[in-house]
C-alpha cells in the first residue's frame, strides 16, 4: 500500500478505509512507517478531520496495538478520565471511593505538561510512590486494593504514545478525532465495563469554549459506546480553580481531606457526581440518589480513606512522608469589590513559574510549591485581604506576581457564581437529539 497516496487522499478530503487505517497504525507501531509520513498524515487529519467511522477505527486499532487487560469475573471494572484543569485532583479521591463502593478501578493516568497539572506528579509527592508499574503489577494492585493509579507503560496502546509525541511537536494536538482516539485507546485497553468522562471548558481547560467541549464530549461518548463501553460525560466549568489547592503535595493534602469526609465542597461534589454515574451504569445501585448516599457513606466512615491507604502502600508509597509545603506568603488584593473573573491558565503558569509544573517533558518538579486560592468567583474582597497564599522556597516576586496580578479580576458589582456541573451527556440523549 502506498502511504503517500493515503496522505494525499486525506489531505484532499477523502475518507480513509478501515484497511487504510489498519495498515498505517500497524506499520507505525512496528516501526515500519517513518515519522515524517505519520506526521504528514496527522497534519492532513488536523485540517480535514475524521468522520465517526474513521474515529472508531483509529481508537480500536490504537487500543489493539498493545495489550488489552483481561480480568477474572468479579467486581465491575470502571475508570474516569478528565480533560484536565487547574486544581483538578478528582482522580485521587475518586478511585478509592469507588473501590470502597464495590467497583474496581484500574486507572491509567498521565503527567502534567503546560498549565494543567498531572495526577501522577501529584502522587509522586508521596515518598516512594511508584507510577511506573508493569502490567502484572498494575493488575495485582487492583486485586489487593480495589484501585490503582499508574502510567500507561509500554504495553498499553503503544501506537498512541508514538503518535501523541509526533502530534505534540507538529502542533496537531487539537483534533477532536485524534484526541478521542488517544484518550479512549488507553481507557478501553483497561478492559472496562463502564467509563465516566469529565470534559472541562473555560480559561483553565484545553477546550476554551463550551461548544468545543460539547463536541469533544459527544464524540467521546459516541465512540466509546460504539466500542461497547457504557459511557457518560459530565460537562464541567473550569473558569476558576477546582478546590482551594493548586500544586502537587498540596493537592494530595486536599484529596486526603476529601477522603476524611471534609475538604472543599466543589471537590467533594464532583467526586460524588462522577462516582455516582459509574455506580448507576454498572447497576451496583438502582438510582442516582442511592449512589450518592453510598458514596457519602464511604467518604464519611473512613472506608474510602482505607482503600487509598491500601493503594498507596501497594504502590510502595509512604503516606507519613508527603513532601512538606514550602514557606507560605500572602498575596493581597490591590482593590475592593467582588471577585468577578479568574484566568485559570495564568494560575497554571504561576505554578510552572514556582517550579511545580513543566515547560517541557523532562523538567524536574518541585513538589513542595503551590498556591492556595482563598476566594471564589462572586466572593467579596477587601483591599489588603489575601486572595492567594503562595507556597514558595523564596520570597515571591517578578513574573510570579505579575501572573497573579493578571489572573484575578475584581469589580464593583457582584458576579454570578458559575455552575460547576453544566450538562450530562449520554448515548441515550445523543441518539434522541
Amino acid at each position: 500500500m502506498n502511504v503517500a497516496r493515503l496522505i494525499a487522499k486525506k489531505r484532499d478530503g477523502g475518507e480513509l478505509t478501515t484497511d487504510d487505517i489498519e495498515y498505517v497504525i500497524d506499520g507505525f507501531a512496528a516501526g515500519q512507517l517513518p515519522d515524517y509520513q505519520m506526521s504528514a498524515l496527522a497534519m492532513a487529519i488536523f485540517f480535514q478531520g475524521l468522520n465517526f467511522r474513521e474515529t472508531v477505527d483509529f481508537t480500536r486499532l490504537m487500543r489493539d496495538s498493545g495489550r488489552v487487560m483481561q480480568w477474572e469475573p468479579g467486581r465491575p471494572k470502571v475508570d474516569k478520565h478528565s480533560t484536565g484543569g487547574i486544581g483538578d485532583k478528582i482522580s485521587i479521591p475518586l478511585a478509592p471511593t469507588l473501590a470502597a463502593c464495590g467497583l474496581d478501578v484500574p486507572m491509567i493516568s498521565g503527567r502534567g505538561l503546560g498549565p494543567t497539572g498531572g495526577t501522577l506528579d501529584k502522587l509522586e509527592s508521596i515518598a516512594g510512590f511508584r507510577c511506573d508499574l508493569l502490567l502484572s503489577e498494575f493488575q495485582d494492585v487492583v486485586q489487593r486494593a480495589g484501585c490503582v493509579i499508574s502510567g500507561a507503560g509500554a504495553e498499553i496502546a503503544p501506537a498512541d504514545k508514538k503518535l501523541y509525541a509526533l502530534r505534540d511537536v507538529t502542533a496537531t494536538v487539537p483534533s477532536v478525532g485524534l484526541i478521542t482516539a488517544s484518550i479512549l485507546s488507553k481507557k478501553l485497553a483497561e478492559g472496562l465495563d463502564a467509563l465516566v468522562l469529565d470534559v472541562k471548558w473555560g480559561s483553565g481547560a484545553f477546550m476554551k469554549t463550551r461548544e468545543e467541549a460539547v463536541e469533544l464530549a459527544s464524540t467521546l461518548v459516541r465512540v466509546a459506546s460504539e466500542l461497547g463501553i457504557k459511557t457518560t460525560a459530565l460537562l464541567t466549568d473550569m473558569n476558576q480553580p477546582l478546590g482551594r489547592m493548586v500544586g502537587n503535595a498540596v493537592e494530595i493534602e486536599e484529596s486526603i481531606e476529601i477522603l476524611q469526609g471534609n475538604g472543599p465542597d466543589d471537590v467533594r461534589r464532583l467526586t460524588c457526581e462522577l462516582s455516582a454515574q459509574l455506580l448507576v451504569n454498572t447497576l451496583v445501585v438502582d438510582s442516582h440518589t442511592e449512589a450518592l448516599t453510598k458514596i457519602a457513606t464511604a467518604l464519611d466512615d473512613g472506608s474510602a480513606l482505607e482503600r487509598f491507604e491500601k493503594m498507596v502502600g501497594a504502590q510502595h508509597g509512604d503516606l507519613s512522608r508527603i513532601e512538606p509545603r514550602a514557606t507560605g506568603f500572602d498575596y493581597p488584593s490591590k482593590s475592593e469589590g467582588f471577585l468577578a473573573q479568574v484566568d485559570c491558565e495564568k494560575i497554571g503558569l504561576a505554578i510552572i513559574e514556582l517550579g511545580g509544573g513543566r515547560r517541557q517533558l523532562g523538567d524536574k518538579i518541585d513538589f513542595s510549591v503551590g498556591l492556595e486560592v482563598l476566594k471564589k468567583i462572586g466572593d467579596p474582597v477587601s483591599i489588603g485581604e489575601p486572595i492567594v497564599k503562595i507556597f514558595d522556597r523564596h520570597e515571591p516576586g517578578g513574573n510570579l506576581l505579575a501572573l497573579l496580578d493578571e489572573a484575578f479580576v475584581i469589580k464593583n458589582e457582584p458576579a454570578s457564581k458559575p455552575d460547576l456541573i453544566q450538562q450530562t451527556i449520554t448515548i441515550e440523549n445523543l441518539v434522541s437529539e
